[in-house]
């Protein structure tokens, strides 16, 4: 077992962050975002303050919910990469669907990922799956994430998504990432120690 230390430090995975999921009217629209967004932003707060990496992702697909031109697909405000953090676009839902992202994590030794953020059942789910496929360990900070609005019963819905991505990462909860000594305590295989 292992807890990360600051030489080997979890990069944190900011997942599609953008306008699209707060524009009312839109199909990709968060229902429960204020909260998400909190969440997100106390996560990213606290990897910034140790000065760990922070890599952000940004759905560009050619669909028309996801026109590039548009500025639907710019950055939440609060939530955009600061100087110094990384950004990758990608245009299918996995985020290795980015060539420079791919290359990226490939280029990591001990790679351990931390993911947050919207389109759970899409950006997340795919570049987790594919992760795990590449021996790349991922937790997903579940009360971090989200699914779209119009798939019924969105709680039940976000419930059964994070069961099947708990078959390929750790799930915790935020609270339980940074944990009460402010240190994130990961096993070998990416599972938080308890």
């Amino acid at each position: 077992m292992n807890a990360f230390s600051d030489n080997e430090p979890p990069i944190l995975i900011c997942a599609d962050l953008q306008i699209e999921y707060l524009t009312e009217g839109r199909s990709h629209v968060i229902s429960d975002a204020e909260a998400i967004m909190s969440r997100c932003l106390e996560l990213m707060t606290f990897w910034r303050d140790r000065l760990w990496p922070v890599v952000h992702l940004k759905r560009i697909a050619q669909a028309a919910w996801f026109n590039p031109a548009s500025n639907l697909t710019n950055w939440i405000t609060e939530l955009k990469p600061k100087p110094g953090e990384l950004a990758f676009e990608h245009p299918l839902p996995s985020a290795y669907s980015s060539a420079r992202f791919a290359e990226y994590m490939s280029n990591i030794r001990n790679l351990r990922c931390v993911a947050l953020g919207f389109s759970l059942d899409e950006t997340i789910l795919s570049t987790v799956v594919e992760g795990f496929h590449r021996s790349h360990r991922y937790q997903v900070a579940s009360d971090a994430v989200a699914c779209r609005r119009g798939m019924g019963d969105a709680l039940s819905y976000k419930q059964a998504v994070i069961r099947v991505i708990g078959n390929f990462a750790g799930i915790e909860e935020s609270a339980g990432l940074i944990g009460a000594s402010g240190g994130v305590l990961l096993s070998t295989d990416g599972r938080l120690l308890q």
